[in-house]
């Protein structure tokens, strides 16, 4: 009998130890016909892998797709070799022939300076991508969710903003690509309802924050935290009287599960409605922070909303959902997350530096 050596049998070996040895999250048991089959395209990135920690550690079969334009491996390798987890490295522009029950798309850039870079990109996914997925709905009889935004709503002239205002966005200005692109996603959405009887939900996400997020993508939660932590100013655009509500991650997660699994086929607003100004974010960050940062004025973007915060009636009534997460406690979660990163980065340890969202001249760092 032939029998293979043994250094050539330690790869392998080593290789079944591995995947015995592997510690995952605790994942609960679900019979087949509660176990679904889910795909969540962007599943590596800030929000889509919270999605896929929740729907892992239910039980759940999860699929992520990505192509790394902005989400990262390590957001979802903690459940690399899991039976139930699996990734595709695609781009959504392309056709995707798999099975599923669910899918969660959540694929397209959504820092400003990620999808101003390239707004051609960022129109495909949110056009192209989307019809792709809404094909893949129809072949396998899916129910799909998208990811749409606040951004639909503009620069509003309606407070708060609840689902039945249709916006005032500029479709020629600087964040028309991301804007433009999700009104057109939502279009489409109810195109392939009313026509192919495909079932969809839509959710309208308000600015959100939590561990994950890029240190570097030139958003005003980001850049707060990261400046206030390294003793640098705190940019602040325009007055600083612009306002935003802010939700943590795991709230939006619940009530993105919520309406997946609801009857609801009308745009839901998930965001949290607690106002603030960017200027009393920044001080708030500040003192969380326990920093002498001082807080500098910059010139005002283009196309930034003057008041964001929204109208979440329907999501209560119809959801009985709504953010429980306190904001402190939240930006303190978050606070703790980007000082491990500025550690490992200090250590020189392996765990890379978020890349910079890439700029071209003239173009400023910071969006709200």
């Amino acid at each position: 009998m032939y029998r293979l050596p043994i250094k050539a049998l330690i790869p392998g070996i080593f290789l079944l130890i591995s995947s015995f040895s592997q510690k995952y999250p605790p994942v609960k048991f679900l019979s087949e016909k509660d176990r679904k089959r889910i795909l969540i395209t962007g599943g590596a990135g800030f929000v889509g892998s919270h999605l896929t920690d929740k729907l892992m550690m239910d039980g759940h079969e999860v699929t992520v797709v990505d192509n790394f334009f902005t989400g990262r491996k390590r957001n979802v390798e903690h459940w690399i070799s899991h039976e139930n987890f699996e990734h595709i490295n695609h781009d959504v522009v392309e056709p995707l022939y798999i099975e599923v029950d669910q899918n969660n798309h959540l694929a397209s850039p959504a820092s400003p300076p990620n999808y101003m870079y390239n707004p051609i990109k960022t129109l495909k996914t949110n056009t192209i991508g989307t019809l792709n997925m809404l094909g893949l709905a129809k072949r396998v009889g899916a129910r799909l969710l998208l990811a749409s935004t606040s951004e639909v709503y503009g620069d509003p002239e309606v407070h708060p903003q609840s689902e039945e205002y249709w916006g005032h966005v500029n479709p020629i200005g600087p964040r028309a690509c991301y804007d433009e692109g999700k009104r057109v996603a939502e279009t489409m959405c109810y195109a392939y309802l009313k026509q192919e009887g495909v079932e969809v939900r839509v959710a309208r996400i308000f600015n959100t924050f939590g561990s994950r997020m890029h240190m570097n993508d030139g958003r005003v939660v980001s850049n707060f935290i990261l400046q206030a932590l390294q003793g640098e100013a705190l940019t602040v655009y325009g007055s600083g009287s612009q306002t935003r509500a802010f939700q943590y991650v795991s709230d939006l997660v619940n009530g993105l599960v919520s309406l997946m699994n609801s009857n609801i086929s009308s745009p839901v607003n998930l965001g949290n409605p607690e106002e603030h100004t960017i200027l009393e974010f920044a001080e708030l960050i500040r003192s969380l922070v326990v920093s002498r940062s001082q807080i500098q004025f910059l010139p005002e973007g283009q196309d930034d909303p003057q008041r964001r915060r929204p109208d979440i009636r329907k999501a209560k009534m119809m959801l009985g959902w709504e953010p429980v997460v306190p904001l402190e406690e939240g930006l303190n979660k978050t606070i703790q997350y980007f000082s491990r990163e500025l550690e490992h980065q200090a250590n020189n340890q392996y765990i890379p530096k978020p890349k910079a969202a890439r700029q071209k001249k003239g173009q400023p760092r910071q969006h709200n």
